[in-house]
């Protein structure tokens, strides 16, 4: 198994929050890994428009330096934003998300 290096989010991912987590998850992509990074999502209680901005950015960034991006363990707010806005193959690991009502 390809070890991995993880950034967890827990609470918000929004607006409230962007700044403070972009600045800790552009440190951490700029450490000279060589293993993909996942950015778990499953604490995450809150997403917003910032939120999906932020992991654009993450992803860009880490292309940039020729690092792997995951995103893992998408929690119900995240996997809703997803589904609302068709983002579920922009990230290359598209999480199940449940058939449309």
């Amino acid at each position: 198994m390809t070890p991995t290096d993880t950034f967890a989010i827990d609470g918000e991912l929004s607006i409230y929050r962007a700044g403070e987590l972009r600045e800790a998850l552009l440190a951490r992509l700029a450490e000279a890994v060589a293993h993909p990074l996942e950015i778990d999502l499953a604490g995450v209680t809150e997403f917003d428009s910032a939120g999906v901005q932020l992991l654009f950015a993450a992803r860009k960034s880490a292309a940039a330096r020729g690092r792997e991006l995951r995103l893992v363990r998408h929690s119900p707010a995240v996997l809703e934003v997803f589904q609302a806005l068709d983002l579920a193959g922009h990230f290359g690991n598209a999480p199940n998300l449940p058939a449309a009502r």
